[in-house]
């Protein structure tokens, strides 16, 4: 890094302005396609920087010399270097300099919360200025090598003929194959489904994170040399043990948390309530939007979506994009509470998402053929604050409404995939089911087995998943070299 900072190129952008211009640069807004026209389409929502729009946009970047954006970003992204390329117009420098610590910048750029990691460290905010778009920056740097046709691939250390696997192609496991391949590994990911990519695939919908952007960011992981195989459900398919026979010296699990968590209402089974799991993975994974498959799917006119969190905004404004006349967030908590990005609650409301805040459901009412018809829920105010820190949602005694719906999906968290720790005998698991792991090194109670991702957070963003499988790789790699 202080080599990096002492370049003559650095230099030179240090002396070309000074730094009160640059504080005075106001931040770039996202291109985004209009609200009504998206809102009938899978067309990807945020259309990225102009080159013009990135040059200016990184010129706002101090070149701090305690960049503590770095250490808010779970992967250390060298974040001013990439930035500083981006200012001397060297894109392609810039999306190398991102490579060196991230596997998927084209997926970062695009879904991780910069505004509470990277973004939130930035100085500017101490100036009262809006942070530097670390974010927009990262999709423009990867975006325009992939539209180059220049693709690079990291510095790769020589083979070394040891075999380590990966179970689950989410973005731990990923992050974690990149990593390794890097390290001279041979490297194996097993996905229990027929796509890669985990929940980039099926959880997140084309119209944010579009599926090319994640094949590609794949396929260069299958440059680097690592391999995957489809269908294939370790603790079933393959066992653990199958795996030490074939030479396997080293596992890294990260099989998510696929277990969809419902609120046991009455009303829960009947048809046309489901989870978002289930409804995201129909439509992003089995093309059930699409004329040209037989995926069933319900799509209602009258959609109510239980939850505040990303993946309720994804289910909320699919549900839209499927032909939904009225398509409702159902939070029992006011709008300040909703863990959701603020772009996406701002993309839904621009889409014609209705908001009803400080309601919970009570109870689902079906038809004499079993179809959801209407809903009863229970106003609520907010009280002290919980555990979490957010106002605990009270009931308000005798305040009820029932609504007409045709659809629901509850998206009130989900919980750990249960298969893999159920299926090795001496691995330590949680009263929650995630597989209990050394923070520091993510190392498991048995010591050729790691573990990161939802599968040990429970739930996490993009990005701590992926600081996950990068801090496992190095202590994978110190375990094995013992």
């Amino acid at each position: 890094m202080k080599e990096d900072r002492n370049t003559p190129w650095r230099e030179a952008l240090r002396q070309s302005m000074k730094p009160k211009e640059r504080v005075a640069i106001e931040r770039v807004k996202m291109n985004e396609l209009d609200g009504e026209y998206r809102s009938h389409n899978s067309e990807e929502v945020n259309q990225g920087l102009t080159k013009e729009q990135a040059l200016v946009e990184a010129k706002r970047c101090l070149d701090c010399a305690d960049p503590t954006c770095v250490t808010g970003c779970p992967v250390n992204i060298n974040i001013p270097g990439f930035v500083k390329n981006i200012e001397r117009g060297e894109f392609l420098e810039a999306a190398k300099v991102l490579k060196e610590t991230s596997a998927l910048p084209a997926v970062c750029g695009r879904v991780c919360p910069q505004e509470k990691q990277c973004e939130s460290q930035c100085i500017h905010l101490k100036m009262g200025k809006q942070p530097v778009a670390i974010g927009y920056l990262e999709r423009f740097a990867a975006d325009y090598e992939r539209e180059s046709g220049q693709i690079s691939l990291p510095a790769m250390a020589a083979k070394n003929g040891r075999k380590v696997g990966v179970v689950g192609s989410g973005p731990s496991g990923l992050s974690f194959a990149g990593e390794m391949a890097k390290m001279g590994y041979d490297v194996t990911v097993f996905e229990a489904l027929h796509e890669i990519g985990g929940v980039l695939k099926y959880g997140i919908p084309e119209f944010r994170l579009p599926n090319q952007i994640v094949d590609v960011e794949i396929n260069n992981l299958g440059k680097m040399g690592v391999k995957f195989v489809k269908d294939c459900i370790i603790g079933k398919t393959i066992t653990v043990d199958d795996l030490k026979a074939e030479g396997f010296e080293g596992l890294f699990v990260a099989s998510g948390a696929g277990l969809p968590n419902f609120m046991n209402i009455k009303g829960e089974n009947l048809i046309g309530v489901m989870s978002s799991n289930e409804y995201l993975t129909r439509v992003n994974l089995m093309h059930a939007a699409s004329d040209d498959f037989d995926t069933p799917i319900v799509k209602g006119q009258n959609v109510a979506v239980i939850g505040g969190g990303n993946t309720a905004m994804d289910s909320v404004r699919t549900a839209r994009r499927l032909g939904a006349q009225r398509a409702m967030i159902v939070y029992r908590r006011s709008e300040e509470e909703m863990p959701a990005r603020l772009e996406e609650i701002k993309h839904a409301k621009e889409e014609g998402v209705e908001f009803m805040t400080l309601h919970n459901p009570i109870e689902y009412i079906g038809d004499d053929k079993g179809h959801v018809v209407a809903m009863t829920l229970q106003k609520m105010q907010l009280g002290e604050p919980d555990a979490s820190g957010r106002c605990r949602p009270v009931p308000i005694e005798g305040a009820v409404e029932t609504i007409p719906v045709d659809q629901v999906i509850v998206s009130v968290g989900v919980s750990p995939n249960p298969l893999v720790p159920r299926s090795i005998e001496g691995l330590n698991v949680s009263k929650k089911g995630t597989i209990e792991v050394d923070t520091e090194t993510m190392q498991s109670s048995i010591p050729a087995i790691f573990a990161g991702g939802d599968i040990v957070r429970g739930g996490a963003t993009v990005i701590l998943a992926m600081g996950d499988g990068r801090r496992a790789a190095a202590a994978m790699d110190k375990f094995l070299k013992k």
